[in-house]
């Protein structure tokens, strides 16, 4: 079955997408580079990698910031909806109906409204001096904040009720066929969102161009929406995060 798998998703719309999470990567490496290897970072163009991470209080540094959260949100997003992807991809080719372009075209346009969000967001916070030149909490009280609500909003309804959608892809697809491929996509999306975007957030304490924090948190969210792993890691991980945070929360007091 595996075999199978692997085999039906080699087709060309398959390896774009593939190709797009891949260079999403490779230009957050490239972006993350430290100081000390800059010559190194020639390779990709230095002044306009470096620009990238630099944050300006105007329009200018806003659209760069918002340049890199898209990269972030199709790098790490992406991979979390492989699954539902491949269920999509097998629908229509069972039914002949459908189309799997529009449906991820759908599916990151959410997320690029995300991104114009968290950009704004890291924007304020830059400029209040909650968080330091590369999005990383400088604020205890901050850090508490966004780590106990990630925390707890891992028991929510809402949570549950998203994660519900992402684990049973093909009941979603299913109920929501008729609407075309591209609400679908919004569809999914937005579910993925309800998942997702509170440990995305968590960027801000990990630091958002830290590639090790962000591949982690890619691998939990994956992980997450597997219907056999993910039901054992959601509440775990919910305490793990709120214990996190209030020892981040006593550490800002002492």
């Amino acid at each position: 079955m595996l075999v199978d798998r692997i085999k039906t998703m080699t087709g060309w719309h398959w390896l774009t997408l593939f190709a797009v999470i891949a260079l999403a990567w490779a230009a957050l490496f490239a972006m993350a580079i430290p100081a000390e290897m800059r010559s190194f970072s020639r390779l990709y163009g230095a002044d306009f990698w470096e620009a990238l991470c630099t944050v300006t209080p105007d329009a200018a540094g806003l659209v760069r910031l918002f340049f890199m959260w898209a990269l972030m949100s199709a790098a790490m997003m992406a991979p979390t909806a492989l699954p539902a992807f491949g269920t999509y991809d097998d629908l229509v080719g069972s039914t002949g109906q459908g189309n799997f372009g529009a449906l991820v075209s759908g599916y990151l346009a959410v997320w690029l409204g995300f991104a114009l969000v968290a950009a704004g967001v890291q924007m304020g916070l830059t400029q209040i001096g909650a968080v330091d030149l590369l999005g990383q909490s400088q604020s205890p009280l901050l850090t508490a904040g966004l780590l106990i609500s990630a925390g707890l909003y891992q028991f929510s309804a809402l949570k549950e009720a998203c994660l519900s959608k992402c684990r049973r892809p093909i009941s979603f697809f299913m109920q929501h066929w008729d609407e075309g491929a591209w609400r679908n996509g919004l569809r999914l999306g937005l579910v993925c969102l309800g998942c997702c975007w509170a440990l995305m957030l968590l960027g801000f304490v990990g630091g958002v161009m830290n590639l090790a924090f962000m591949g982690l948190a890619t691998v939990m969210m994956i992980l997450e929406k597997l219907p056999d792993i993910g039901r054992w890691l959601t509440r775990p991980l919910g305490y793990g995060l709120i214990g996190w945070g209030l020892f981040a929360l006593v550490g800002a007091f002492i």
